[in-house]
């Protein structure tokens, strides 16, 4: 070791880890002709200078981190005066530190924050002035019985395209949303840890809408003078790909459909591999679907060079197995609770009689009579909605025996449950349904399914 040094390590607190790569300057507080020196941290985050002279000095690092968090480069003084070694740590401050930053004194101590950058899908440039939403559920419980609230906090992105949504649940799921002019990120679902802090970054682009025949998987693919109904489509110059496979065993899948939703569509090859071209640029929704596995849903970055993404889908029967092994007992509670709740007078209900009444040869037939319910045959798949509290047509939670099933369509609930297993349908708006089966994000209602 050549003379006095001064080390140490770069914390972030925000994501309690070590902070890589970040630019550390050590620079004479007194001449910076003096003694100015700069150094990166290590896959440990930690850092040193050798040979440093007596004197004072100003410590400081830089990472990308800092200008995502809205953070100046974070400044220290450090005093060398004799010694071997002067440890002097660098952190990002932790949550209370940065909340009260972010969001000033008076936000709520308990609530969550969460930030990121805006930035143009196609050039990653920062956007000044986008609004950002976020929006989530609350129930609350009291002499009058339960309510449930959809709280609602607007930002809007600052000059380096910093945002922050503050006082979200903590933790929690909710929905973001980023506009700027006629552009747009899709509504996602995020989850927010129990720590109280998530960064999401955020790319804004451009949605161009085509009508094309229904079948068509793509743009490219539409027949110029087909009979097929037309459907709209959300469009633009992105390209997309990845691979699909099972989530237990890692097996490639051939023939999934993947597509940006409202969007492109397209189907994986026998390797599982997928290419999504005339993508809409910017944060969207990419659904997957494969005949015997649970449909999945997830956030992608449409943007320039965007990584391969990788989808693992979980098979009906894993999903399913542990719901539908159940005690007779444990059928009886099922009718029994629907019978109660029957006898409410909140929702619709359909018991076998019912159902045998409507002579239906698939399940998804029950809703083409019963009022307020519908079968939408605009998108590429068949999707069961409702009228909902914020728009006309939404897309309702589902359950069956009492478990939630995620982004199921039309179809989906034909090949899992055929007429001869149905024993009821409870049906509520987004206001009348009971805390088992309370509705997403969306202000929307939900479908329960009960089979014998």
């Amino acid at each position: 070791m050549r003379g006095p040094m001064v080390s140490g390590v770069v914390h972030d607190s925000l994501a309690q880890t070590r902070l890589v790569g970040a630019t550390v300057q050590l620079v004479s507080a007194d001449s910076l002709a003096r003694f100015g020196r700069t150094v990166m941290s290590d896959a440990a985050g930690t850092f040193a200078f050798d040979t440093v002279p007596d004197g004072s000095y100003t410590l400081g690092f830089y990472h990308p981190v800092l200008d995502s968090l809205g953070l100046d480069p974070l400044l220290r003084a450090v005093t060398v005066q004799g010694q071997r070694v002067v440890r002097a740590d660098l952190a990002i401050p932790g949550l209370p530190t940065f909340r009260a930053a972010a969001c000033g004194a008076t936000s709520a101590s308990a609530g969550a924050v969460v930030m990121g950058s805006v930035r143009d899908a196609r050039t990653g440039a920062p956007i000044v002035g986008a609004t950002i939403a976020g929006q989530w559920a609350e129930l609350s419980f009291s002499a009058q019985g339960m309510q449930r609230r959809t709280p609602r906090r607007v930002a809007t992105s600052k000059a380096n395209g910093w945002y922050a949504v503050c006082n979200a649940p903590n933790p929690g799921t909710m929905t973001l949303v980023a506009n700027h002019g006629a552009d747009s990120t899709d509504v996602i679902e995020v989850q927010v840890p129990a720590g109280g802090f998530l960064r999401r970054e955020l790319y804004i682009g451009p949605l161009r809408t085509v009508i094309i025949p229904r079948m068509a998987d793509s743009v490219a693919r539409a027949p110029a003078d087909s009979a097929w109904p037309l459907r709209r489509l959300h469009v633009g110059d992105g390209r997309l790909n990845g691979v699909v496979v099972g989530a237990t065993g890692g097996r490639s899948l051939a023939g999934a459909q993947v597509g940006i939703v409202n969007g492109p569509q397209t189907r994986t090859n026998e390797r599982g591999e997928w290419t999504l071209t005339d993508a809409p640029m910017g944060t969207r929704s990419l659904e997957v679907r494969a005949v015997g596995y649970y449909p999945a849903r997830q956030s992608v970055d449409v943007v320039e060079g965007a990584a391969s993404v990788t989808v693992a889908l979980a098979t009906f029967k894993s999903v399913l197995d542990t719901m539908k092994v159940r005690a007779d007992a444990d059928r009886f509670n099922n009718l029994a609770g629907f019978r109660e709740r029957r006898r409410s007078g909140l929702g619709r209900f359909l018991d076998v009689a019912d159902i045998a009444r409507r002579t239906p040869t698939y399940v998804s037939e029950l809703f083409r009579t019963l009022p307020g319910v519908y079968l939408d045959d605009s998108n590429v798949e068949t999707r069961i909605t409702m009228r909902g509290t914020f728009e006309d047509r939404c897309i309702p939670a589902v359950f069956v025996d009492g478990r939630q099933m995620l982004d199921v369509a039309a179809t989906d609930i034909d090949n899992l449950i055929s007429i001869k297993q149905l024993a009821a349908v409870e049906v509520y708006s987004a206001s009348q349904a009971p805390p088992p089966f309370l509705p997403t994000l969306s202000g929307c209602g939900s479908i329960v399914f009960w089979t014998k």
